[in-house]
């Protein structure tokens, strides 16, 4: 049976496009559509959480100013504010990685980072990865070695395994399960994911061997 859900229960801010889909009060396994005000919160104006503050931030090169709630997250700022979906939502307790992005080159879990903690700084999302050439080879790769299924999670891999390879370009298999160990899949059990980062560390390798002879 479904739970109850408490009387002053919203669904999060992010789901609200405008609406959003929110337990209400009443008989176990009710669902009702309710309007959702982005940040609303029942107590949100004693916590003083219904103010909003500009992040001036620069998303995948492209420099934006965004007014977003004080208690929003850099996951609803790049979902809700700009747009980018590619950043997935699932968890939003930072367990999943499904929401990962790289915030000045380091990946992290968007759903814990406020997004007013991105003011000044630099966001790459799975959206900024592909180049003007085509996917990036951590795509290609992993589309390659059937390390996509149900794709979900495959985003999060991907900026964890750019990350990766722009610090460690020949990554041991262990270093390559270590960086993606915060990035749950449900469908590949992992060893396809591996081999694809072991191929694209290759295909960059062989790029940058052109590149710099």
């Amino acid at each position: 049976m479904w739970p109850t859900a408490p009387e002053n229960w919203y669904a999060p801010a992010s789901l609200a496009q405008p609406e959003a889909l929110a337990i209400v009060p009443g008989e176990a396994g009710t669902f009702a559509r309710r309007t959702v005000t982005l940040g609303s919160r029942t107590m949100s104006p004693q916590l003083g959480l219904d103010r909003t503050m500009p992040v001036a931030l620069r998303v995948n090169g492209t420099p934006y100013v965004v007014h977003t709630p004080v208690n929003h997250t850099l996951l609803d700022l790049l979902r809700d504010g700009l747009g980018l979906t590619g950043t997935k939502e699932s968890c939003r307790e930072g367990v999943c990685g499904a929401c990962t992005v790289l915030l000045d080159g380091r990946p992290v879990t968007a759903c814990l980072v406020l997004a007013a903690s991105a003011d000044g700084r630099s966001v790459v999302t799975i959206e900024g990865i592909a180049g003007d050439g085509g996917l990036h080879p951590v795509q290609e790769a992993l589309v390659e070695c059937g390390g996509v299924q149900c794709g979900y999670c495959t985003p999060g891999v991907v900026l964890s395994a750019v990350a990766l390879l722009a610090e460690v370009p020949d990554p041991t298999e262990e270093q390559i399960r270590r960086a993606l160990s915060g990035n749950l899949c449900r469908c590949t059990g992992y060893a396809k994911i591996v081999q694809a980062v072991q191929v694209a560390a290759r295909r960059l390798a062989t790029r940058a061997a052109r590149v710099h002879p």
